[in-house]
C-alpha cells in the first residue's frame, strides 16, 4: 500500500475518464483497520486516465491515457496530491486500456489497434521517452461486431517476472512475450474458445495456474501455468452467472483471494460480483451480490476488502470479505465519477 510517509496514511488511487466527467487521477485515504475511503486530491492533467500501476517501492504511480492518440504518464505520489514526472509518452498505439512494468519498461495494452508497446523506465522511475518498441498483435474472432481484429485488452508480467502476458479480446488468445533489444517479441501465443472474448487475466499465488475472465461469454477459462516454459494450458471453462443472463453480460474484472482460495468477477450487464471457490484445476460458482452500484469496470482487493469501480454510477463501492465462505459484504461507498479502477500497493 502506498503511504505518505509524513503521516502514515494508507492511500489508494482511482482512474477515471475525464470525457464522461471524471475528475481524473484521484488520490484517497484508506481508513486505519477498515476499508472505507476518503478522496483527497484530483489530478485532470492527463485525458481519461482509465487504468493505473503503483511501482514496486509505491513513490511512482504510471496511467494510460486512453484516448485516439494513447499515451502513458508518470507520477510521484510520496505525497497526497499526485506530481507529473516528466511529460507524458505517445505509444503509438490507439485507446491503451491496461498497463504493467516488466524488465524495466512501461507496457502498455492498446485496445484500439491491438498492439502492445514497450516504454522504457530511468533508473529513478520516470519514462525516459519515446517507445522502445511496439507488437502488433494480428488475428480476429468469430463475433462480427467486436473481433474483426485484435484488441489487446490487458498486460503484464507473470508472477516470476520472466514473462510478459498479453490478453487479446479480439483474437481470442493469450500471448506469452519477451522483450527482445526493448521491443515485445512473442514467445508463444496460446488459444482460447472461439468468441469467448479474454478480456483480463489473474494469476493463482500457486504459480501453477492463471485465471482468465471472458468479456463475450459471462466465463472464467481456468488455465494450468508453466513458468519455467512459459505455457499457459486451457483446462475448463466455468460460469460467472447461475442464469444465462438477460443481455449482453460484459464481465470485466477478476481477482484472486492472497490465499488462493477464491476468484472473484465483475459482471457490468447484470451488475453483480461472483464468488468462485478455487478446486483442483477448476472453479465452482458458489454466489453472486450486487456490486454496489451500476456497471463495474474493475474490482481489485486489499487487506480483506474488495473494491469495485462502479463506471456509469459513478462511484467506488468497498466489501468486507467473509474469510470462511469469500462473500463479499457492502460495506460503503464514495463519489467518482465515471471510475473506471482503483489500485493499491
Amino acid at each position: 500500500m502506498a503511504r505518505d510517509g509524513r503521516a502514515g496514511r494508507r492511500r489508494a488511487f482511482i482512474g477515471s475518464f475525464t470525457a464522461a466527467g471524471g475528475p481524473g487521477l484521484v488520490t484517497a485515504e484508506v481508513a486505519p483497520g477498515g476499508g472505507a475511503l476518503t478522496l483527497l486530491s484530483a489530478v485532470k492533467d492527463v485525458p481519461d486516465p482509465s487504468y493505473l500501476a503503483l511501482a514496486p517501492d509505491g513513490s511512482t504511480l504510471y496511467a494510460v491515457s486512453e484516448t485516439a492518440e494513447g499515451a502513458v504518464a508518470a507520477y510521484r505520489v510520496t505525497g497526497d496530491r499526485p506530481e507529473p514526472a516528466g511529460a507524458p509518452v505517445p505509444v503509438g498505439g490507439s485507446g491503451p486500456t491496461h498497463l504493467g512494468l516488466y524488465a524495466g519498461h512501461v507496457l502498455t495494452a492498446n485496445y484500439g489497434c491491438g498492439s502492445v508497446t514497450a516504454v522504457p523506465l530511468r533508473p529513478d522511475g520516470s519514462l525516459a521517452g519515446a517507445p522502445s518498441g511496439r507488437l502488433q498483435h494480428t488475428g480476429s474472432g468469430p463475433h462480427d461486431r467486436r473481433q474483426r481484429g485484435p484488441h489487446a485488452h490487458q498486460v503484464q508480467p507473470d508472477p516470476s517476472g520472466r514473462w510478459a502476458v498479453s490478453v487479446d479480446l479480439g483474437t481470442d488468445s493469450v500471448r506469452v512475450c519477451t522483450l527482445v533489444d526493448g521491443s515485445p517479441a512473442v514467445h508463444r501465443e496460446f488459444a482460447l474458445r472461439p468468441g469467448s472474448g479474454p478480456r483480463h487475466l489473474a494469476f493463482h499465488p500457486d504459480g501453477g495456474h492463471a485465471y482468465v475472465v471472458n468479456e463475450l461469454t459471462p466465463t472464467v477459462t481456468v488455465c494450468r501455468w508453466d513458468a519455467e516454459g512459459g505455457t499457459l494450458r486451457p483446462l475448463t471453462e466455468v460460469p460467472v452467472l447461475r442464469e444465462a443472463p438477460a443481455g449482453d453480460a460484459y464481465p470485466s474484472g477478476i481477482v484472486v483471494s492472497p490465499d488462493g482460495r477464491f476468484v472473484w468477477t465483475a459482471t457490468r450487464g447484470e451488475d453483480v460480483l461472483s464468488v468462485l471457490a478455487v478446486e483442483a484445476d477448476g472453479l465452482r460458482l458458489t454466489g453472486t451480490v450486487p456490486c454496489g452500484g451500476h456497471w463495474p469496470r474493475a474490482l481489485a482487493e486489499h487487506d480483506g476488502f474488495l473494491y469495485a469501480a462502479n463506471e456509469r454510477s459513478g462511484d467506488v463501492s468497498w466489501f468486507a470479505v467473509d474469510p470462511t465462505t469469500g462473500i463479499p459484504r457492502y460495506d460503503g461507498s464514495v463519489r467518482v465519477a465515471a471510475a473506471s479502477c482503483v489500485v493499491f500497493g
